[in-house]
This record gives C-alpha cells, sequence and structure tokens, in this order.
C-alpha cells in the first residue's frame, strides 16, 4: 500500500486473480509485455502455480524474475510493482487505483463495482465465465478481453493485453462512466431508505414475526 500512496491519482492498473488464480511462465511474460508496451502504472499480484501434477494454494515465491522476461523489472523502474497476496478490498479502495484486470470472481465484481473501478475480464474457472458474460454483454461494466477460460490452451498475447489496458484506463470511456453510476447506485442501495437496506429490513422483520 505504500507504493500506492506515491502513485498519482486514478493513473495505476490492478491485476489480480483471485485466491487460486495462476498463470505458467509464457503466459506471465505475455502479461508483464502487454503492461509494458501500455506504458500505464500498474500494481501486480502475482503467485506461483503449485507443482505439476499437484493441487494447493499459490506459492508466495519470493524470486520471481525467472518468471518475468529479461530486464523487465529494470525497464518498468517505479512504473509499476509486483507482490504476492495483496489486500484487494483496500487497493480497489486507493484513489491511485484506475482499472482493475480480474478473474470476475463474484467478490471481485461487487468490489469494483462499489469502488467504480471498470474491470478487464479474464474469467479462470467456475462461474467466472458467466460472471464476464454479464458485466460485458449483459450490463455494460467491464472491458472484455477474455470471456472464456485459461483451459482452452490459448495463450493471450501482449498485444491483446495492452489494448484492453489501454481501454479500461480511458479516462472518459463509456465503461467507466457506466461504472461510476452503477457505483453511486450501489451505494445508495445501502442507505436508509435504499432497496437493499428496505429488502433487509423487510427480512429481519419477517424473521422475528414467524417466532
Amino acid at each position: 500500500m505504500s507504493w500506492l500512496d506515491t502513485q498519482p491519482e486514478s493513473s495505476v492498473v490492478f491485476l489480480c486473480f483471485g485466491s487460486l488464480g495462476t498463470f505458467d511462465v509464457p503466459q506471465v511474460r505475455e502479461i508483464a509485455l502487454g503492461l509494458e508496451r501500455s506504458g500505464h502504472r500498474f500494481l501486480w499480484s502475482l503467485r506461483r502455480p503449485p507443482p505439476d501434477g499437484k493441487f494447493g494454494s499459490p506459492s508466495e515465491g519470493t524470486n520471481l524474475d525467472e518468471m518475468l522476461p529479461e530486464g523487465f523489472m529494470e525497464r518498468i523502474g517505479g512504473k509499476g510493482m509486483i507482490c504476492g497476496w495483496a489486500p484487494q478490498v483496500k487497493v480497489l479502495a486507493h484513489e491511485a487505483i484506475a482499472g482493475f484486470v480480474s478473474h470476475c470472481g463474484w467478490n471481485s465484481i461487487l468490489e469494483s463495482v462499489w469502488n467504480s473501478v471498470p474491470i478487464v475480464t479474464w474469467p479462470l474457472y467456475a462461474e467466472q465465465k458467466l460472471n464476464a458474460f454479464e458485466m460485458v454483454k449483459e450490463l455494460g461494466l467491464a472491458v472484455e478481453m477474455r470471456l472464456d477460460s485459461r483451459y482452452d490452451g490459448d495463450v493471450v498475447m501482449a498485444e491483446e493485453i495492452d489494448g484492453a489496458v489501454r481501454r479500461v484506463m480511458e479516462a472518459d470511456s463509456t465503461v467507466r462512466k457506466m461504472v461510476k453510476e452503477m457505483g453511486e447506485m450501489s451505494r445508495r442501495a445501502l442507505m436508509e431508505g435504499g432497496s437493499s437496506y428496505n429488502s433487509f429490513e423487510r427480512l429481519i422483520h419477517a424473521m422475528i414475526n414467524t417466532r
């Protein structure tokens, strides 16, 4: 968080793929090259996948240089930060964050909308493909990069990543305006008199009255 505190307002794209989201080395290198080409500041939550043939949580390995393109960290200088686990809720609420490359888990979607941060969709497994489709095609609240999962075997190339990052970081884009409006609506819904507030109040009364 200390690195984010030194960044200009609305200047950083955040990449995070959930508790189990990892990529192999070829994909990691394409992500790195795409970020470098975009020229945007970034915070990237990057963790090692479990060993081949094993199931488990990603590793917080300290030496990630072998996964990245040669000289990448030196070239980006202070414009980018790579970390292991990241406090996603706090990151998305930070004034420096302007875009979010996400696996489209439901919690991540809710957190991004609440903070009015537009998403680039990159679903990996489970219900995430459906969530991404809803955000892009039905609601218009996200920038489409992928709507399918990683299990098709394709590597998403740097050019595609570069383009998606540039689109999500556009200050006056339609997606950004719509996400801002939806964020305001979601916050009003929780205030007294809002739809979520009223629904929860009715639920409590119903539970009390059934005793």
